[in-house]
């Protein structure tokens, strides 16, 4: 069985869809778009500078292969790759990670705006530390809230139970170069 994986401090394995040895793939808590996902290194480090450089060459690879399956797998035109690099560009979690976002030239929120996303990204990870904690707490019980994504204000995290549901759904994509053999 392979090791937990964690998010800084947070445990996040359940919601891994992707893995290799020296990176992961989580789907969000609170996604901005659907298909929002997660790209993190496996050793905690704070900024992209804390990286060997293998570990970083492994992390852009990840970056790369997971947009390509995430992109199709939600039917996108385009992506939107961000990586707020330390406390100062936005970062609330001090674990270096790339957020994969499909974007559509048609149906998507920001299809108007295409640049409103960014701030709606900052909005969106500034509440990410106490949203994990809360979901800590109520994982325990069933809850069941509707998907509810495009930034807006008043979607709730989703359940731990509707992140796995997600998780294997996108692990059904990668195969062969995209997955290790000790993959999730």
């Amino acid at each position: 069985m392979s090791s937990p994986l964690l998010f800084s401090t947070i445990e996040v394995t359940k919601q891994a869809f992707y893995r290799t040895a020296l990176s992961y793939a989580i789907v969000n808590l609170k996604p901005i778009v659907p298909g929002h996902v997660l790209v993190i290194p496996s050793r905690p480090v704070p900024r992209l500078t804390d990286l060997t450089t293998p570990e970083l060459t492994s992390l852009i690879a990840s970056v790369q292969n997971v947009g390509r399956v995430v992109e199709r797998a939600y039917g996108g035109d385009s992506l939107t790759v961000a990586c707020q690099d330390g406390k100062a560009a936005g970062q609330s979690i001090p674990h270096v990670h790339f957020h994969i976002m499909p974007r559509k030239y048609h149906g998507d929120y920001f299809s108007q705006r295409m640049d409103d996303i960014y701030p709606a990204l900052e909005r969106s990870e500034a509440d990410l530390p106490r949203d994990f904690q809360n979901l800590k707490v109520s994982s325990n019980t069933v809850q069941h809230h509707p998907f509810k994504v495009d930034a807006d204000e008043d979607r709730l995290p989703r359940t731990l139970e509707d992140m796995e549901q997600e998780a294997t759904w996108l692990r059904g994509f990668f195969t062969g170069e995209y997955r290790d053999t000790d993959a999730v």
